[in-house]
């Protein structure tokens, strides 16, 4: 079940050794890029195929904290993205509804640096949230873990629609 750490020869813990990653990455794309394979048999082009878009998840969900800490709650017999999950401590309901004032009023304002600082929030928040993670994981507490994947998606959330409203 830890398949994906196995293939990238990481210990399946959520705090990794990101430049292993990415070695460990490029290595694994070159060596079973579909191209490698283009006079090989129909067989070893599909295994090709399919060994390169293993590859190609496997970093993804690796290199993304939250998407990590998921898969290693499912380890665990828990789906943090499971929808009966929707309740959310009022504090973390009230920043997010703040963020998403601040977001449209600098939307609408096309204030970029605006944007930025909200941008610059979030980030320090999601840092915050992954130190959390380290901590959950590290006390096998993945109920609190669940918790901070599920607000973690609500920031990443946010994040991506900042970046999309910058110029």
């Amino acid at each position: 079940m830890n398949q994906y750490f196995t293939l990238f020869q990481l210990p399946a813990q959520f705090d990794i050794d990101s430049t292993a990653l990415e070695n460990t990455y490029h290595a694994l794309a070159a060596k079973f890029h579909p191209d490698k394979f283009s006079s090989a048999s129909v067989f070893e082009q599909k295994q090709a195929m399919m060994m390169s878009s293993t590859i190609n998840e496997a970093y993804r969900i690796l290199k993304s904290p939250i998407d990590r800490a998921a898969y290693l709650l499912k380890q665990h017999n828990i789906d943090a993205d499971a929808p009966e999950h929707t309740a959310f401590a009022p504090e973390f309901l009230m920043q997010q509804m703040e963020w998403r004032e601040a977001l449209e009023d600098a939307r609408a304002d096309q204030n970029e640096t605006a944007l930025l600082k909200l941008d610059t929030e979030i980030n320090n928040e999601q840092n915050s949230l992954y130190q959390k993670l380290v901590s959950a994981f590290t006390e096998q507490n993945y109920e609190n873990a669940a918790v901070y994947v599920r607000q973690g998606r609500f920031l990443n959330k946010l994040r991506q629609e900042i970046q999309t409203a910058l110029p």
